[in-house]
């Protein structure tokens, strides 16, 4: 495939891609799997339950390599995103868990089996997003 005029296909596309929805669809997914995490660790666990103290309370811990269960919900509740432009036009969304112990639980420690809730998360989204992209931008 030969192009004619180079200049005008590359004025075409750059009209194109700033033209599109793409934050739109970015914001879209980063929301998709920022609800997943978070439905993920509120879910509950299916590891073992026992007593809590302070306040009391009955607690269902999670299984290992399971999302972690939540408690308070402390870290359902600092599971946030944001989505930003950058000045070459690149979209980009990002999932922030700011609970001190979410690397803590996400990749494990020496002494815990690993507790992933994000990139399960991201995984359980991945086509769905690819298909947002593929139906809108790339039609």
């Amino acid at each position: 495939m030969t192009l004619k005029n180079h200049k005008s296909f590359l004025k075409k596309l750059d009209k194109r891609l700033t033209d599109t929805k793409a934050k739109e669809y970015v914001t879209r997914g980063t929301m998709m799997v920022q609800n997943t995490a978070k439905k993920s660790i509120l879910a509950g666990g299916t590891g073992r339950t026992y007593e809590k103290y302070e306040p009391r309370r009955t607690h269902t811990a999670s299984a290992p390599n399971q999302p972690p269960a939540s408690d308070t919900g402390f870290l359902a509740n600092n599971i946030t995103m944001e989505v930003n432009t950058k000045p070459n036009g690149t979209v980009v969304g990002k999932i922030i868990s700011s609970a001190p112990y979410s690397k803590f639980l996400e990749f494990g420690t020496t002494n815990m089996t690993e507790r992933p809730f994000m990139q399960p998360a991201l995984q359980k989204n991945k086509q769905k997003i690819l298909n947002l992209f593929r139906k809108g931008i790339l039609k």
